[in-house]
């Protein structure tokens, strides 16, 4: 056992503590004190959002990515390519949607993925479940919502995109649309390799959380800066009557609106959900800011052109109208609860 490596993870989790805790008080300190601003000015308030929500997003994004990346270790590509073969639709689906969340996923490496899946002979639809949990739930996404709404809208984001990733996946495997997947994918099953397995000790899977930690928040860090930058502004100038009006309960097309302005947006997760926040705040309701969060993570349209080089047409068509409707079941359902 590494305990030198240990302590410091112990100390460095305590240092992370105190920091999280007082980081209320230390962002009214610079801003009043150091700054000697005054409060409730458009300014002062855009500048206090934007000191305290860089670094809390950053912190809790560096603990639960370091956590994921330990248990990531656990759920290999080619893991869960076996897992998933052989399952009946239904139980795949489900098995297919969970796994995606933990399992490393972008759009670059949709290709590759979806090759081995199909080679393997994973029903169609369960690999589209996979597709569609993957970029849709990962772990930036949960933690951004979390710092910035709480628990329950974190867990309501999952729970909804784990049942629309789930029920997409299985009316696309009930419409048998194998056919219009490429020729060329299906001349290659049975190529696929198997790789051998590697035995990583615990101490190395605590590297490989580091190097997740550095990988992630190295490439993100820009987007959630840029991102509640965006919302700093928004949350000190723009009035809640504009988004109200544009996007409020009352608008009836506000959902569907919301998914059509989301899907052609390139934005990922750390960019989209700061801006998102403050929408909420100027008083867009829950169901549409979700709408409008999963058209942007779920359905990116570089994405969708990169799945047109082993998918044909029909089948991209099905796969954006399925997935969309699942999106705005769940806006409106959300728009009429809360």
């Amino acid at each position: 056992m590494d305990w030198k490596k240990i302590f410091k993870i112990v100390g460095g989790v305590a240092i992370w503590y105190t920091l999280y805790h007082y980081l209320q008080f230390i962002t009214d300190f610079i801003v009043d004190d150091i700054f000697g601003m005054q409060k409730g000015m458009h300014l002062t308030e855009s500048l206090r959002f934007f000191i305290f929500e860089v670094p809390k997003v950053l912190m809790l994004l560096i603990l639960i990515v370091f956590f994921v990346g330990i248990i990531r270790t656990y759920f290999t590509p080619e893991k869960t390519r076996r897992t998933l073969e052989g399952k009946s639709l239904f139980t795949g689906n489900v098995m297919a949607a969970l796994l995606g969340i933990v399992t490393p996923f972008c759009s670059c490496s949709a290709i590759p993925l979806f090759l081995g899946f199909v080679q393997a002979g994973v029903p169609l639809g369960v690999t589209f479940s996979f597709l569609i949990s993957a970029p849709m739930i990962n772990e930036v996404a949960v933690i951004l919502l979390f710092g910035l709404f709480g628990w329950k809208v974190a867990l309501i984001y999952v729970a909804t995109g784990l049942v629309i990733a789930i029920f997409s996946g299985y009316v696309i495997g009930k419409l048998k649309l194998e056919r219009h997947v490429e020729n060329w994918v299906y001349e290659k099953m049975g190529s696929s390799d198997e790789e051998a397995e590697e035995k990583i000790t615990f101490p190395q899977r605590m590297d490989m959380g580091f190097t997740a930690v550095k990988e992630i928040v190295g490439k993100v860090w820009i987007y959630i800066v840029i991102g509640i930058a965006v919302g700093a502004a928004a949350h000190g100038y723009v009035p809640e009557s504009f988004m109200t009006n544009l996007m409020g309960k009352s608008v009836w097309y506000s959902v569907p609106l919301s998914v059509l302005i989301g899907v052609p947006l390139y934005s990922n997760a750390a960019g989209i959900i700061p801006i998102v926040s403050v929408f909420i705040e100027k008083g867009v309701p829950l169901g549409t800011a979700l709408a409008f969060m999963m058209a942007v993570i779920g359905l990116s349209l570089p994405e969708i052109i990169i799945l047109k080089k082993v998918l044909k047409l029909p089948l991209i068509l099905t796969f954006i109208g399925i997935v969309a409707s699942g999106i705005m079941i769940v806006g409106f359902l959300f728009n009429s609860i809360f």
